[in-house]
Parts: C-alpha cells; sequence; structure tokens
C-alpha cells in the first residue's frame, strides 16, 4: 500500500519526472485558454472571489494526476474543498492562483501543489505559467528554479528589501490597521509590491527576487507549496505572532530570515491594535 510508503520510499526520480509532467500538462491547457479566455465564463463563489470552467477543469486534472500516483492520498483543494483519506498523505492544489490576474489578462498566475506526509509538508511546486518557470523544493534536500539551485537574498534589514503583500479584496475588517502596515513599510523599505498570488510571492522569495511577504486571509492551498519553497531555500517563514500556524491560521510572513523579527514588529502592533478595537466595539 502506498499508505505504508515512507517518503524517501515514494519519492523517486521517476515519481518527480511523472509528477512534473502532470503539472506543466495542466499548465499547458491553463495557457491555452487563456489567450481565448471569455469574461462570460466568470463565476462568483462571493464578493470578488472568482472562478471559471478554467479553475474547475484544472483541478480535475491534477487531482487525476496526482491519484494515479497515490490513489489512497487525501486531498485539500480550493474548488472541490477536502477529501478524507485514512492516508499519510495527503496533497494541497490551488489549480489556478491568481485566477484575478488569469481573468484580467495579466500574466502572473501559478499552479501550487504540495504533497504532504503525516501532515508535514514534504514536496512543493509552484508553477508560473507564462513565465513557464517551475519552482520545486523538497524536504531537506533544497529548492530550485528550472532545476537550478536557489536561495532567498541577502538583505540585512527592512530597510534594504523589496517587499511583497496581498491587498484585502473579500473581508475588510482589518483594512485600517493593514494600511497603517503599509504605511509604516513603505518609507521604511524599498518599496512594495503586490502581484496578485501568494504562491508566486512566495516563489519569488525563495529564489531572492522579493526580499519578504506577507499577508492576512490566505488558505492552505496558496501557501502549502511557497513556505516549503522559502524554508528550503533558507529562509524563515512564521505566522503573525512568530508561530507556526501559516498553513491554517490565514496569516503567514516569509523573509530570508535576516529581518524577519522587524516585518513581525511592525505586523504585531496593529493586530494587537485590531484586536483590542473589535473588544470594544
Amino acid at each position: 500500500m502506498y499508505n505504508e510508503k515512507y517518503p524517501e520510499q515514494l519519492i523517486t526520480e521517476p515519481f518527480l519526472q511523472q509528477l512534473e509532467s502532470i503539472i506543466r500538462k495542466t499548465g499547458r491547457f491553463i495557457l491555452t485558454e487563456w489567450q481565448s479566455f471569455s469574461t462570460e465564463s466568470i463565476e462568483y463563489k462571493g464578493k470578488n472571489d472568482m472562478v471559471s470552467y478554467v479553475d474547475k477543469k484544472a483541478e480535475e486534472m491534477l487531482v487525476a494526476g496526482c491519484k494515479s500516483l497515490i490513489p489512497d492520498a487525501g486531498f485539500i483543494n480550493e474548488e472541490s474543498g477536502l477529501t478524507i483519506s485514512e492516508s499519510v498523505y495527503r496533497w494541497i492544489i490551488d489549480p489556478l492562483d491568481g485566477t484575478t490576474n488569469f481573468i484580467h489578462g495579466l500574466p502572473f498566475f501559478a499552479i501550487s501543489l504540495a504533497l504532504q506526509y503525516n501532515q508535514e509538508t514534504v514536496l512543493g511546486y509552484v508553477y508560473q505559467i507564462p513565465g513557464d518557470e517551475m519552482f520545486f523544493a523538497q524536504k531537506g534536500k533544497g529548492a530550485t528554479l528550472n532545476q537550478k539551485p536557489i536561495r532567498v537574498s541577502d538583505a540585512g534589514t527592512l530597510s534594504t528589501a523589496l517587499m511583497a503583500t496581498g491587498f484585502p479584496y473579500t473581508q475588510f475588517g482589518w483594512i485600517h490597521e493593514y494600511i497603517d502596515i503599509l504605511k509604516t513599510m513603505m518609507p521604511n523599505s524599498h518599496g512594495l509590491r503586490r502581484m496578485g498570488s501568494a504562491a508566486i510571492d512566495l516563489a519569488y522569495v525563495a529564489c531572492g527576487r522579493f526580499d519578504g511577504f506577507f499577508e492576512f486571509k490566505l488558505n492552505a492551498w496558496d501557501v502549502a507549496a511557497g513556505s516549503l519553497l522559502v524554508k528550503e531555500a533558507g529562509g524563515e517563514v512564521t505566522d503573525f505572532m512568530n508561530g507556526e500556524d501559516y498553513l491554517f491560521g490565514k496569516e503567514i510572513v516569509a523573509t530570508n530570515g535576516n529581518f524577519h523579527k522587524e516585518v513581525l514588529d511592525i505586523i504585531q502592533e496593529k493586530k494587537i491594535l485590531y484586536q483590542n478595537r473589535k473588544e470594544n466595539e
């Protein structure tokens, strides 16, 4: 049974080659559809939370491919939710991270796919489709971009860092404190960027294009693969309170590790102010 295999027994070179082939095939489908996509195909899961037949079909392709590799594994997927299994293996998949970019013709969207063993992430792929950039990490074995090793940047302080973030788009209760964080970050860094895909943001931290990233109200499928990339590339990943609950706690900070505390101090101050405001409302 696949359920009884340890990762070092299961994750062989043929296994990785098959998995990358599945991801690339799905990426080609997404890219082809992007070139002729019509906004009439948009569906709304909630305010500003869009989905299309492309997301759904891409997820079907990825799930089918992953099942062919580990038939008894569980799944956490953006579009179809949770598939419970007795297996120690679980896939976490976002078939199209950056759907809003995709819909509006912006070339920043990706497939994010992670594999967990006993709830620990052991594999992570972020495939930036328009740029044909395959980011890959395996626990304990480092991270690569198109098969070449990558490392986080060497920026020593926030003042020399280019930061990435994401703006609230469905939940706005924390928006005032969030804007205050931006007001502090902007003049005290090399700037802020908002790409519209947390998976790409994390991959860019891993390869040194960004020095750090923070965002809240994210889900496990947004960050599972990217967080492993950052850690395997030598960076640091925590939640806002410097804990380990960044997969399911809906908040994440990822940096090269050199100025992680600086970022946390700014965010924590505003988070405490928000909590106090909510308690007094």
